[in-house]
Protein backbone atom coordinates (compact mmCIF):
# COMPACT_ATOMS: atom_id res chain seq x y z
CA UNK A 1 0.00 0.00 0.00
CA UNK A 2 1.33 3.13 -1.15
CA UNK A 3 1.56 6.37 1.39
CA UNK A 4 -1.29 8.78 2.00
CA UNK A 5 -1.06 11.81 -0.80
CA UNK A 6 -0.11 15.24 0.68
CA UNK A 7 -2.71 17.42 0.91
CA UNK A 8 -1.14 20.31 -1.29
CA UNK A 9 -0.59 17.21 -4.22
CA UNK A 10 -4.09 16.91 -4.20
CA UNK A 11 -5.30 20.59 -3.91
CA UNK A 12 -2.76 21.17 -7.02
CA UNK A 13 -4.41 18.17 -9.30
CA UNK A 14 -7.86 19.56 -8.58
CA UNK A 15 -6.43 22.79 -9.40
CA UNK A 16 -5.82 21.89 -12.87
CA UNK A 17 -8.70 19.61 -13.28
CA UNK A 18 -10.81 21.48 -12.80
CA UNK A 19 -14.92 21.08 -12.08
CA UNK A 20 -16.10 17.45 -13.10
CA UNK A 21 -12.41 16.39 -13.74
CA UNK A 22 -11.95 14.58 -9.90
CA UNK A 23 -13.82 13.13 -7.65
CA UNK A 24 -12.87 11.88 -4.07
CA UNK A 25 -16.93 10.23 -3.70
CA UNK A 26 -16.50 6.77 -3.04
CA UNK A 27 -19.98 5.51 -4.77
CA UNK A 28 -18.17 7.39 -8.23
CA UNK A 29 -15.03 5.62 -7.63
CA UNK A 30 -16.51 2.34 -6.44
CA UNK A 31 -17.21 0.85 -10.05
CA UNK A 32 -13.43 1.35 -10.90
CA UNK A 33 -11.65 -0.42 -8.11
CA UNK A 34 -12.89 -4.21 -8.71
CA UNK A 35 -11.49 -6.06 -11.92
CA UNK A 36 -15.01 -7.88 -13.86
CA UNK A 37 -14.33 -11.36 -12.10
CA UNK A 38 -14.06 -9.95 -8.92
CA UNK A 39 -10.59 -11.05 -7.96
CA UNK A 40 -8.55 -7.82 -7.60
CA UNK A 41 -10.20 -5.09 -5.58
CA UNK A 42 -8.33 -2.31 -5.00
CA UNK A 43 -8.65 1.71 -3.29
CA UNK A 44 -7.66 4.76 -3.80
CA UNK A 45 -7.89 8.37 -2.56
CA UNK A 46 -8.55 10.44 -5.74
CA UNK A 47 -10.00 9.99 -8.93
CA UNK A 48 -8.26 12.03 -11.55
CA UNK A 49 -10.31 12.32 -14.73
CA UNK A 50 -8.41 14.26 -17.08
CA UNK A 51 -10.28 15.53 -20.62
CA UNK A 52 -7.37 16.56 -22.84
CA UNK A 53 -3.60 15.41 -23.17
CA UNK A 54 -2.95 18.81 -21.49
CA UNK A 55 -5.02 17.82 -18.47
CA UNK A 56 -2.78 14.38 -18.32
CA UNK A 57 0.71 16.20 -18.61
CA UNK A 58 -0.20 18.69 -16.05
CA UNK A 59 -1.58 15.34 -13.46
CA UNK A 60 1.66 13.56 -14.09
CA UNK A 61 3.77 16.38 -14.16
CA UNK A 62 2.73 17.35 -10.05
CA UNK A 63 2.91 13.69 -9.54
CA UNK A 64 6.71 13.22 -11.00
CA UNK A 65 7.63 15.95 -9.08
CA UNK A 66 6.08 14.81 -5.72
CA UNK A 67 6.76 11.35 -6.47
CA UNK A 68 3.39 10.98 -5.96
CA UNK A 69 2.37 7.28 -7.63
CA UNK A 70 -0.48 6.85 -10.36
CA UNK A 71 -2.10 3.92 -11.65
CA UNK A 72 -3.57 4.55 -15.35
CA UNK A 73 -7.14 2.75 -16.12
CA UNK A 74 -9.03 2.25 -19.68
CA UNK A 75 -11.87 0.53 -19.97
CA UNK A 76 -11.25 -1.81 -17.16
CA UNK A 77 -11.60 -4.91 -18.98
CA UNK A 78 -7.60 -5.76 -18.02
CA UNK A 79 -7.62 -10.04 -16.53
CA UNK A 80 -4.05 -9.60 -14.38
CA UNK A 81 -5.05 -6.61 -12.54
CA UNK A 82 -2.59 -3.96 -13.71
CA UNK A 83 -5.43 -1.44 -13.83
CA UNK A 84 -6.74 -1.56 -9.98
CA UNK A 85 -4.75 0.97 -7.58
CA UNK A 86 -3.41 0.14 -4.18
CA UNK A 87 -4.00 3.26 -3.05
CA UNK A 88 -2.11 4.93 -5.71
CA UNK A 89 -4.32 8.08 -7.50
CA UNK A 90 -6.09 6.82 -10.38
CA UNK A 91 -5.84 8.14 -13.70
CA UNK A 92 -8.69 7.52 -15.72
CA UNK A 93 -8.90 7.76 -19.95
CA UNK A 94 -12.69 7.60 -20.02
CA UNK A 95 -12.98 11.63 -20.77
CA UNK A 96 -10.65 11.45 -24.07
CA UNK A 97 -13.37 10.68 -26.25
CA UNK A 98 -12.53 12.06 -29.55
CA UNK A 99 -12.27 10.57 -32.58
CA UNK A 100 -9.63 12.97 -34.11
CA UNK A 101 -9.62 12.24 -37.33
CA UNK A 102 -10.73 9.37 -39.98
CA UNK A 103 -8.83 8.74 -43.58
CA UNK A 104 -9.64 6.47 -46.02
CA UNK A 105 -6.80 7.62 -48.34
CA UNK A 106 -4.18 7.43 -45.83
CA UNK A 107 -6.33 4.12 -44.44
CA UNK A 108 -5.87 5.82 -40.73
CA UNK A 109 -8.36 6.89 -37.79
CA UNK A 110 -6.62 8.98 -34.51
CA UNK A 111 -8.86 8.47 -31.74
CA UNK A 112 -8.51 9.05 -28.42
CA UNK A 113 -7.26 6.88 -25.50
CA UNK A 114 -10.92 6.48 -24.03
CA UNK A 115 -12.33 5.64 -27.50
CA UNK A 116 -14.47 2.33 -26.82
CA UNK A 117 -13.00 -0.49 -29.75
CA UNK A 118 -17.14 -0.31 -30.85
CA UNK A 119 -16.74 3.49 -31.41
CA UNK A 120 -13.65 2.73 -33.57
CA UNK A 121 -15.11 0.00 -35.84
CA UNK A 122 -18.68 2.26 -36.31
CA UNK A 123 -16.11 5.33 -37.26
CA UNK A 124 -13.62 3.53 -39.79
CA UNK A 125 -17.48 1.69 -41.18
CA UNK A 126 -18.40 5.51 -41.91
CA UNK A 127 -15.09 5.51 -44.63
CA UNK A 128 -15.83 1.93 -45.88
CA UNK A 129 -12.84 0.89 -44.11
CA UNK A 130 -12.37 -1.06 -41.19
CA UNK A 131 -9.82 -1.90 -37.93
CA UNK A 132 -9.48 -5.75 -37.53
CA UNK A 133 -9.42 -5.93 -34.14
CA UNK A 134 -12.16 -7.64 -32.97
CA UNK A 135 -12.62 -8.18 -28.72
CA UNK A 136 -15.60 -9.95 -27.07
CA UNK A 137 -14.90 -7.10 -24.47
CA UNK A 138 -15.35 -4.36 -27.81
CA UNK A 139 -18.01 -2.38 -25.96
CA UNK A 140 -16.12 -1.30 -23.20
CA UNK A 141 -12.42 -1.75 -24.16
CA UNK A 142 -10.95 2.07 -25.01
CA UNK A 143 -7.64 2.27 -27.25
CA UNK A 144 -5.27 3.55 -24.85
CA UNK A 145 -5.69 -0.03 -22.87
CA UNK A 146 -5.73 -2.12 -26.32
CA UNK A 147 -2.41 -0.14 -26.99
CA UNK A 148 -1.21 -0.48 -23.75
CA UNK A 149 -1.64 -3.51 -23.22
CA UNK A 150 -0.51 -5.20 -27.01
CA UNK A 151 -4.46 -6.44 -27.38
CA UNK A 152 -4.97 -9.76 -29.68
CA UNK A 153 -8.07 -11.11 -30.06
CA UNK A 154 -9.89 -12.73 -32.82
CA UNK A 155 -7.85 -11.59 -36.30
CA UNK A 156 -4.97 -12.31 -34.94
CA UNK A 157 -3.90 -14.90 -37.85
CA UNK A 158 -4.30 -12.47 -40.74
CA UNK A 159 -3.96 -8.96 -39.00
CA UNK A 160 -1.54 -9.41 -35.79
CA UNK A 161 -1.19 -7.66 -32.60
CA UNK A 162 -1.67 -4.21 -31.38
CA UNK A 163 1.06 -3.51 -32.06
CA UNK A 164 1.10 -4.19 -36.18
CA UNK A 165 -2.11 -2.03 -36.23
CA UNK A 166 -0.28 1.12 -34.42
CA UNK A 167 0.46 3.74 -36.99
CA UNK A 168 1.53 6.39 -34.42
CA UNK A 169 1.30 7.44 -30.67
CA UNK A 170 0.68 10.51 -28.46
CA UNK A 171 1.34 10.05 -25.09
CA UNK A 172 2.26 11.74 -21.84
CA UNK A 173 5.93 10.54 -20.73
CA UNK A 174 6.28 10.09 -16.81
CA UNK A 175 7.62 13.05 -16.36
CA UNK A 176 4.48 14.79 -17.56
CA UNK A 177 6.26 15.84 -21.27
CA UNK A 178 3.93 15.07 -24.04
CA UNK A 179 5.37 12.96 -26.64
CA UNK A 180 3.62 13.81 -30.03
CA UNK A 181 4.40 10.64 -32.72
CA UNK A 182 0.69 10.69 -34.34
CA UNK A 183 2.25 10.40 -37.40
CA UNK A 184 0.74 8.18 -39.94
CA UNK A 185 3.19 6.69 -41.93
CA UNK A 186 4.11 2.91 -43.10
CA UNK A 187 8.00 3.68 -43.17
CA UNK A 188 9.95 5.65 -41.12
CA UNK A 189 13.86 4.43 -40.27
CA UNK A 190 14.70 6.91 -37.95
CA UNK A 191 16.02 6.06 -34.73
CA UNK A 192 14.33 4.38 -32.04
CA UNK A 193 10.79 3.31 -32.65
CA UNK A 194 9.51 4.94 -29.49
CA UNK A 195 5.96 4.04 -30.25
CA UNK A 196 6.99 0.11 -29.55
CA UNK A 197 8.19 0.67 -26.57
CA UNK A 198 5.00 2.70 -24.97
CA UNK A 199 2.71 -0.49 -26.77
CA UNK A 200 2.32 -3.16 -24.44
CA UNK A 201 4.00 -1.74 -21.61
CA UNK A 202 0.92 -1.67 -19.34
CA UNK A 203 1.21 2.14 -18.84
CA UNK A 204 4.63 1.76 -17.25
CA UNK A 205 6.32 4.05 -19.82
CA UNK A 206 3.93 6.79 -20.48
CA UNK A 207 0.58 7.12 -20.61
CA UNK A 208 -1.24 6.83 -23.82
CA UNK A 209 -3.41 9.75 -25.20
CA UNK A 210 -4.24 8.81 -28.45
CA UNK A 211 -3.31 6.55 -30.95
CA UNK A 212 -3.26 6.74 -35.19
CA UNK A 213 -4.60 3.03 -36.18
CA UNK A 214 -4.23 1.36 -39.44
CA UNK A 215 -7.54 0.57 -41.20
CA UNK A 216 -8.32 -2.05 -43.82
CA UNK A 217 -10.56 -2.01 -46.89
CA UNK A 218 -14.02 -3.87 -45.49
CA UNK A 219 -14.54 -7.57 -47.06
CA UNK A 220 -16.48 -8.51 -49.94
CA UNK A 221 -17.44 -11.68 -49.02
CA UNK A 222 -17.31 -13.32 -45.23
CA UNK A 223 -18.14 -17.20 -44.43
CA UNK A 224 -18.13 -19.11 -40.69
CA UNK A 225 -18.41 -22.53 -39.72
CA UNK A 226 -18.35 -24.16 -36.90
CA UNK A 227 -16.12 -27.96 -36.95
CA UNK A 228 -16.78 -30.65 -34.80
CA UNK A 229 -13.66 -32.60 -34.60
CA UNK A 230 -11.67 -35.44 -32.68
CA UNK A 231 -8.28 -34.06 -31.67
CA UNK A 232 -6.02 -30.66 -31.34
CA UNK A 233 -3.58 -32.69 -33.77
CA UNK A 234 -7.10 -32.59 -36.50
CA UNK A 235 -7.09 -28.54 -35.64
CA UNK A 236 -3.68 -28.13 -36.47
CA UNK A 237 -4.13 -30.28 -39.85
CA UNK A 238 -6.69 -28.26 -40.66
CA UNK A 239 -5.35 -24.94 -40.01
CA UNK A 240 -2.63 -25.49 -42.47
CA UNK A 241 -5.31 -26.69 -45.16
CA UNK A 242 -7.31 -23.85 -44.46
CA UNK A 243 -4.01 -21.15 -45.31
CA UNK A 244 -3.63 -23.29 -48.32
CA UNK A 245 -6.80 -23.15 -49.33
CA UNK A 246 -7.28 -19.37 -48.66
CA UNK A 247 -3.60 -18.14 -49.84
CA UNK A 248 -3.37 -16.49 -46.28
CA UNK A 249 -7.02 -15.59 -46.15
CA UNK A 250 -7.64 -17.58 -42.51
CA UNK A 251 -9.93 -14.24 -40.50
CA UNK A 252 -10.01 -16.43 -37.50
CA UNK A 253 -8.97 -20.10 -36.61
CA UNK A 254 -10.37 -21.03 -32.86
CA UNK A 255 -9.98 -23.85 -31.23
CA UNK A 256 -12.53 -25.10 -27.73
CA UNK A 257 -12.89 -27.94 -26.12
CA UNK A 258 -16.49 -29.71 -25.42
CA UNK A 259 -16.32 -28.60 -21.37
CA UNK A 260 -16.24 -24.89 -22.98
CA UNK A 261 -19.61 -25.48 -24.87
CA UNK A 262 -21.22 -27.50 -21.99
CA UNK A 263 -20.44 -24.24 -19.70
CA UNK A 264 -22.26 -21.88 -22.54
CA UNK A 265 -24.68 -24.00 -22.97
CA UNK A 266 -25.71 -24.14 -19.48
CA UNK A 267 -24.98 -20.46 -18.35
CA UNK A 268 -25.74 -18.44 -21.11
CA UNK A 269 -29.28 -17.68 -21.44
CA UNK A 270 -29.98 -18.29 -25.59
CA UNK A 271 -27.13 -20.64 -26.67
CA UNK A 272 -28.07 -23.88 -28.98
CA UNK A 273 -26.10 -26.59 -29.81
CA UNK A 274 -25.19 -26.34 -33.59
CA UNK A 275 -24.85 -29.95 -33.71
CA UNK A 276 -26.98 -33.06 -32.76
CA UNK A 277 -24.10 -34.91 -31.72
CA UNK A 278 -21.16 -33.98 -29.41
CA UNK A 279 -17.78 -33.78 -30.31
CA UNK A 280 -14.68 -33.83 -28.15
CA UNK A 281 -13.32 -30.36 -30.26
CA UNK A 282 -14.52 -27.35 -32.25
CA UNK A 283 -13.16 -25.22 -34.53
CA UNK A 284 -14.43 -21.71 -35.58
CA UNK A 285 -12.96 -20.96 -38.63
CA UNK A 286 -13.88 -17.73 -40.66
CA UNK A 287 -12.56 -17.08 -44.08
CA UNK A 288 -13.18 -13.38 -45.63
CA UNK A 289 -12.14 -12.08 -49.23
CA UNK A 290 -12.13 -8.93 -51.20
CA UNK A 291 -14.03 -11.10 -54.08
CA UNK A 292 -17.62 -11.55 -53.45
CA UNK A 293 -18.61 -14.87 -53.50
CA UNK A 294 -15.24 -16.06 -52.78
CA UNK A 295 -14.75 -16.70 -49.08
CA UNK A 296 -17.88 -19.28 -49.42
CA UNK A 297 -16.49 -20.71 -51.48
CA UNK A 298 -12.99 -21.48 -50.49
CA UNK A 299 -14.89 -22.74 -47.38
CA UNK A 300 -16.75 -24.97 -48.72
CA UNK A 301 -14.10 -26.51 -50.89
CA UNK A 302 -12.12 -26.28 -47.27
CA UNK A 303 -15.10 -28.53 -45.22
CA UNK A 304 -15.15 -31.04 -48.40
CA UNK A 305 -11.87 -31.76 -48.46
CA UNK A 306 -11.34 -32.08 -44.55
CA UNK A 307 -14.62 -34.45 -44.21
CA UNK A 308 -13.04 -37.08 -47.31
CA UNK A 309 -9.73 -36.95 -45.25
CA UNK A 310 -11.55 -37.74 -41.91
CA UNK A 311 -10.05 -34.46 -40.28
CA UNK A 312 -13.86 -33.56 -39.67
CA UNK A 313 -16.19 -35.19 -37.75
CA UNK A 314 -19.31 -32.55 -38.76
CA UNK A 315 -19.43 -29.16 -39.91
CA UNK A 316 -22.05 -26.27 -39.64
CA UNK A 317 -21.80 -23.55 -42.46
CA UNK A 318 -23.29 -20.33 -41.40
CA UNK A 319 -25.89 -19.14 -44.08
CA UNK A 320 -26.74 -15.81 -42.72
CA UNK A 321 -25.34 -13.14 -40.84
CA UNK A 322 -27.57 -13.72 -37.98
CA UNK A 323 -26.25 -17.94 -38.05
CA UNK A 324 -22.23 -16.12 -38.24
CA UNK A 325 -23.32 -14.14 -35.11
CA UNK A 326 -24.90 -17.27 -33.03
CA UNK A 327 -21.46 -19.42 -33.94
CA UNK A 328 -19.52 -16.63 -32.65
CA UNK A 329 -21.30 -16.10 -29.87
CA UNK A 330 -20.36 -19.68 -28.31
CA UNK A 331 -17.12 -18.54 -28.70
CA UNK A 332 -16.36 -15.11 -27.35
CA UNK A 333 -18.76 -16.44 -24.42
CA UNK A 334 -16.34 -19.10 -23.05
CA UNK A 335 -15.17 -17.09 -20.70
CA UNK A 336 -18.21 -15.43 -19.03
CA UNK A 337 -19.52 -19.02 -18.96
CA UNK A 338 -17.08 -20.16 -16.32
CA UNK A 339 -18.01 -17.90 -13.75
CA UNK A 340 -21.09 -19.52 -12.51
CA UNK A 341 -18.87 -22.91 -12.43
CA UNK A 342 -16.87 -21.69 -9.16
CA UNK A 343 -12.87 -20.46 -8.79
CA UNK A 344 -10.89 -21.08 -12.27
CA UNK A 345 -6.89 -21.07 -12.63
CA UNK A 346 -6.20 -18.64 -15.55
CA UNK A 347 -3.68 -19.24 -18.27
CA UNK A 348 -3.26 -16.83 -21.18
CA UNK A 349 -0.33 -19.02 -22.79
CA UNK A 350 1.06 -18.79 -26.06
CA UNK A 351 3.47 -21.94 -27.42
CA UNK A 352 4.78 -22.51 -31.12
CA UNK A 353 1.06 -23.83 -33.00
CA UNK A 354 2.76 -27.19 -33.28
CA UNK A 355 3.25 -27.75 -30.30
CA UNK A 356 -0.41 -26.77 -29.15
CA UNK A 357 -1.25 -30.74 -28.95
CA UNK A 358 1.50 -31.03 -27.02
CA UNK A 359 1.00 -28.66 -24.38
CA UNK A 360 -3.33 -29.72 -24.31
CA UNK A 361 -1.79 -33.51 -23.47
CA UNK A 362 1.09 -32.55 -21.08
CA UNK A 363 -0.66 -29.83 -19.32
CA UNK A 364 -4.16 -31.37 -18.61
CA UNK A 365 -2.18 -34.82 -18.03
CA UNK A 366 -0.57 -32.55 -15.15
CA UNK A 367 -3.03 -30.86 -13.72
CA UNK A 368 -5.31 -34.19 -13.45
CA UNK A 369 -2.53 -35.47 -11.09
CA UNK A 370 -2.29 -32.06 -8.90
CA UNK A 371 -5.88 -31.39 -9.14
CA UNK A 372 -7.76 -35.09 -9.36
CA UNK A 373 -11.52 -33.64 -10.58
CA UNK A 374 -10.23 -31.22 -11.97
CA UNK A 375 -12.64 -29.54 -15.00
CA UNK A 376 -10.38 -28.59 -18.23
CA UNK A 377 -11.72 -26.03 -20.03
CA UNK A 378 -9.47 -25.11 -22.78
CA UNK A 379 -10.38 -22.74 -25.58
CA UNK A 380 -8.31 -19.64 -27.70
CA UNK A 381 -6.93 -18.55 -30.50
CA UNK A 382 -5.17 -21.97 -32.10
CA UNK A 383 -4.11 -19.80 -35.33
CA UNK A 384 -1.69 -18.11 -33.46
CA UNK A 385 -0.89 -20.39 -30.81
CA UNK A 386 -2.71 -18.83 -28.13
CA UNK A 387 -4.22 -20.67 -25.60
CA UNK A 388 -6.82 -20.02 -22.92
CA UNK A 389 -6.17 -22.81 -20.10
CA UNK A 390 -8.58 -22.95 -17.48
CA UNK A 391 -8.79 -25.44 -14.13
CA UNK A 392 -12.05 -24.96 -12.64
CA UNK A 393 -12.62 -26.53 -9.13
CA UNK A 394 -13.86 -29.96 -8.95
CA UNK A 395 -17.79 -30.32 -9.19
CA UNK A 396 -18.76 -29.41 -6.02
CA UNK A 397 -16.06 -28.76 -4.23
CA UNK A 398 -15.47 -25.87 -2.11
CA UNK A 399 -14.22 -22.65 -3.94
CA UNK A 400 -11.77 -21.57 -1.13
CA UNK A 401 -10.12 -24.69 -1.61
CA UNK A 402 -9.29 -25.12 -5.32
CA UNK A 403 -8.41 -20.74 -5.53
CA UNK A 404 -5.42 -22.14 -2.35
CA UNK A 405 -4.28 -23.60 -4.62
CA UNK A 406 -4.21 -21.50 -7.97
CA UNK A 407 -0.40 -20.63 -7.68
CA UNK A 408 0.97 -24.05 -7.24
CA UNK A 409 -1.42 -25.45 -10.44
CA UNK A 410 -0.27 -22.24 -12.90
CA UNK A 411 3.52 -22.79 -11.34
CA UNK A 412 3.21 -26.38 -13.26
CA UNK A 413 1.36 -24.72 -16.15
CA UNK A 414 3.89 -22.16 -17.05
CA UNK A 415 6.83 -24.66 -16.32
CA UNK A 416 5.38 -26.92 -19.33
CA UNK A 417 5.11 -23.97 -21.68
CA UNK A 418 8.86 -22.73 -20.85
CA UNK A 419 9.20 -26.18 -22.00
CA UNK A 420 8.04 -25.72 -25.23
CA UNK A 421 9.50 -22.26 -25.80
CA UNK A 422 5.96 -20.21 -25.14
CA UNK A 423 5.11 -17.47 -23.26
CA UNK A 424 2.95 -17.42 -19.85
CA UNK A 425 0.99 -14.16 -21.31
CA UNK A 426 0.17 -14.33 -24.91
CA UNK A 427 -2.35 -11.16 -24.95
CA UNK A 428 -3.82 -10.30 -21.37
CA UNK A 429 -0.24 -8.97 -20.37
CA UNK A 430 1.87 -9.89 -16.73
CA UNK A 431 -0.14 -6.50 -14.63
CA UNK A 432 -0.18 -7.40 -10.76
CA UNK A 433 -1.28 -10.97 -11.69
CA UNK A 434 2.12 -11.91 -13.07
CA UNK A 435 5.01 -9.44 -12.87
CA UNK A 436 6.43 -11.43 -10.01
CA UNK A 437 5.87 -14.87 -12.11
CA UNK A 438 6.51 -13.59 -15.33
CA UNK A 439 10.44 -12.78 -14.19
CA UNK A 440 11.06 -16.24 -13.30
CA UNK A 441 10.97 -16.83 -16.64
CA UNK A 442 13.06 -14.51 -18.36
CA UNK A 443 17.27 -14.04 -18.58
CA UNK A 444 19.14 -12.00 -16.46
CA UNK A 445 19.96 -9.98 -19.32
CA UNK A 446 16.61 -9.25 -20.42
CA UNK A 447 15.23 -8.34 -16.87
CA UNK A 448 18.67 -5.74 -16.87
CA UNK A 449 17.66 -4.30 -19.89
CA UNK A 450 13.90 -3.98 -19.42
CA UNK A 451 14.43 -2.27 -15.82
CA UNK A 452 17.25 0.19 -17.72
CA UNK A 453 14.76 1.41 -20.36
CA UNK A 454 12.18 1.98 -17.59
CA UNK A 455 14.47 4.00 -15.02
CA UNK A 456 16.06 6.23 -17.71
CA UNK A 457 11.81 7.24 -18.33
CA UNK A 458 10.74 6.46 -15.23
CA UNK A 459 13.24 6.91 -12.58
CA UNK A 460 11.09 7.52 -9.74
CA UNK A 461 9.09 4.91 -10.80
CA UNK A 462 5.46 7.15 -10.50
CA UNK A 463 3.52 5.09 -13.11
CA UNK A 464 1.58 1.84 -12.55
CA UNK A 465 4.53 0.86 -10.05
CA UNK A 466 3.56 -2.58 -9.06
CA UNK A 467 3.43 -3.57 -12.78
CA UNK A 468 6.08 -5.39 -14.56
CA UNK A 469 10.19 -5.00 -13.92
Amino acid sequence: MTAPVPADVLSRLKAVLGAGGWSEDPERIAPKLVEWRDRWVGQTPFLALPNTTEAVAAVVGICFEAGQPITVQGGNTGLVGGQIPQGEILLSTERLRAIRDVDGHDDALTAEAGVTLAQVHAAAAEVRRRFPLGLASEGTATVGGVVSTNAGGTQVLRYGMARNLVLGLEAVLPNGEVWNGLKRLRKDNTGYDLKQLLIGAEGTLGVVTAAALKLYPVMASRAVAMIGLATPEDAIKLLARAKDETGGAVEAFELMGRLGIDFALRNIPGTRDPFSEAHPWYVLAEFSSGEPGSAEAAMERFLADGLEAGLIGDAVLAQTETQAKALWAIRENQSPAQKPEGATWKHDVSVPVSQVPAFLAEATAAMHDFAPGARIAAFGHVGDGNIHYDVLRPDGAPDAEHAARRDAGSRIVHDIVAKLGGSISAEHGLGAMKTAEGARYKSATELAAQRAIRHALDPKRILNPRVLF
